[in-house]
């Protein structure tokens, strides 16, 4: 095969050559996934009602490329890594376009759910593949700012999504909203065929099938068991058993690749500071976004009366202000001079204040909301770039792809979690504070049973209460989980460079000892026949039979 131009391309000391151009590709790649999921949100109704679908269809419309992205996250790095990067995203753009294509075109809610399965599969593919590429083709000193803008392009899609679904449904069927993305799939394939370059693990590791099956299946039912557990109760039988399958598969996956020489995940990965600390960074900066944009929209819509479309749009400030910073660069401007642990922290710590800030000021009004909304913006522009970049950086370059597994991976972990926690808080307070007669089994069942309205304001007042006591403990989660964060890469850091200092003083002492047996002495000159201080260049060389050597 012949290789492209941007693959014959060298590497500059500051990175690819292109790799700006090569940035805003695999922006436009990853919007596409972003924008479809957010606007598939605005045209339920009518995919409910053209497709005579049912509760269970839409939900699994919804699901169906949740659960197949998160369980092949892992096996597509892993995939990228083997197979090649550049070859991995060729496959996403084409699988996702696809996959679009049918979706666009479904007659019945079972077609649309499998396409969507299909989408999900290329968009696993796009997920690691962009982060990994992004890894290969900057260097150290630009990586942190193109982190930012790689991650900003979520944001965007999650708030101008709704704004763009409304519009073409206003002027379009639903398919279209499918359908938009195979022109953008195709400008997508065809720059990412010339520009990008290929890049791949260099020792070819053999393939862990039974690795990647494990993972698949334990991802799947954990999500799953996330997924389902606000609908069907959190100790139903149905999430219960999918959870005992999620947990107990992927400590089988854990405990296989532990044993086996070619594994898919490093397990050893977990011993290093620094991976740990930016692990649990991500997942908590995840639980505490995750969590508190499901409380918003019910705080919004339930208590403050705004519509659907409404609230949508009164929660985009906390995207747009990540957008705007992270364009900026803040992030990458900051992590030099502060350093990542106090960059991180620093980030977590205003994330955590903008959800005090809603829970204590955005009770009666959207103004407090506000505030907090774009505090808490500013908060995840600070931490986010610096973590995936920890996480990134703690992995060696040949397992990119598996290091960008691991950051989608815990965010949906952490976006789930943040749901299951906060909304068991929430239910929890509303159960104690609603009124014994009414029952708390939700909202809107109270406010159907409640007989007065005095009653029915009580039992606002006591949601309200419930959704601030829940946001203050997000806060507080988010709080620790930076500082543990900060110590642990402080730590991690300390480590390095007292590691660093002793190969210094070991590599200094080595010359000193080679340089001191290695100088010929006066001795050792006159007994080769050779001036004292002659340098042994000088020494002529002589053949065998007496000639000197040419």
């Amino acid at each position: 095969m012949t290789a492209t131009a941007a693959e014959q391309q060298p590497l500059t000391p500051r990175g690819h050559p292109q790799r700006w151009l090569i940035l805003g590709v695999i922006c436009l790649a990853q919007l596409t996934v972003l924008l479809d999921n957010t606007v598939l949100n605005v045209a339920i109704p009518s995919l409910t009602a053209d497709l005579h679908a049912a509760t269970a269809d839409v939900q699994w419309m919804i699901n169906a490329y949740s659960l197949v992205q998160s369980g092949l996250l892992l096996t597509a790095g892993s995939s990228a890594d083997r197979y090649g990067r550049k070859k991995m995203l060729v496959a996403g753009l084409a699988l996702f376009g696809i996959g679009s294509l049918g979706a666009g075109l479904a007659q019945s809610a079972g077609q649309l759910i499998a396409a969507r399965a299909g989408m999900g599969v290329g968009g696993a593919l796009l997920m690691t593949t962009t982060l990994a590429v992004v890894m290969q083709i900057f260097d150290d000193s630009e990586r942190i700012k193109a982190i930012g803008i790689w991650s900003t392009v979520s944001m965007l899609g999650f708030a101008v999504g709704p704004l763009i679904g409304g519009v073409m449904l206003d002027h379009f069927w639903w398919g279209a909203i499918f359908l938009i993305n195979i022109p953008v799939a195709v400008i997508g394939l065809i720059a990412v065929v010339r520009l990008v370059p290929e890049s791949r693990n260099p020792h070819g590791d053999r393939p862990d099938l039974l690795g990647a099956l494990l993972s698949t299946v334990g991802m799947a039912a954990t999500v799953y068991a996330i997924i389902s557990g606000p609908a069907h109760g959190w100790t139903s039988g149905r999430v219960l058993l999918a959870a005992f399958i999620g947990v107990t598969v992927l400590t089988g996956f854990a405990l296989w690749e532990l044993h086996i020489p070619y594994p898919m995940l490093d397990m050893h990965f977990f011993r290093n500071q620094k991976f740990v600390g930016a692990v649990a960074g991500a997942i908590l900066v995840a639980f505490g976004m995750g969590g508190s944009l499901f409380l918003l929209t019910q705080q919004l819509q339930f208590v403050l009366g705004y519509g659907p479309l409404e609230a949508g749009l009164r929660t985009a400030p906390l995207a747009l202000s990540v957008v705007a910073l992270n364009l900026t660069g803040l992030g990458a401007r900051l992590v030099p001079k502060l350093g990542t642990p106090v960059t991180i922290a620093s980030g977590m710590g205003l994330l955590a204040a903008g959800l005090a800030a809603i829970a204590l000021l955005g009770r009666d009004g959207y103004g407090g909301m506000l505030l907090g909304l774009v505090v808490m913006g500013a908060g995840i522009a600070m931490a986010m770039p610096a973590m995936a970049n920890a996480i990134m950086s703690a992995i060696p370059q040949e397992k990119a792809g598996v290091g960008a597994a691991i950051n989608g991976t815990l965010a949906e972990f952490g976006n789930g979690l943040g749901v299951a926690v906060l909304g068991a808080v929430l239910n929890s307070r509303f159960a104690t504070l609603v009124p014994a007669a009414v029952g708390a089994a939700s909202l809107p069942a109270a406010l159907a049973a409640a007989t007065g309205e005095a009653e029915r304001q009580r039992i606002t007042d006591a949601f309200a209460s419930g959704l601030a006591t829940s946001q203050l403990v997000g806060a507080v989660a988010v709080l620790a989980g930076g500082l543990l964060a900060a110590v642990l890469l402080r730590r991690a850091e300390q480590h390095e460079r007292a590691g660093q200092h002793e190969r210094s003083g070991q590599h200094e002492r080595s010359e000193r000892t080679e340089q001191s047996a290695g100088q010929p002495g006066p001795a050792a000159d006159r007994a080769q026949g050779a001036p004292s201080g002659t340098s042994p260049d000088a020494i002529p060389d002589v053949s065998p039979d007496g000639a000197q050597g040419a």
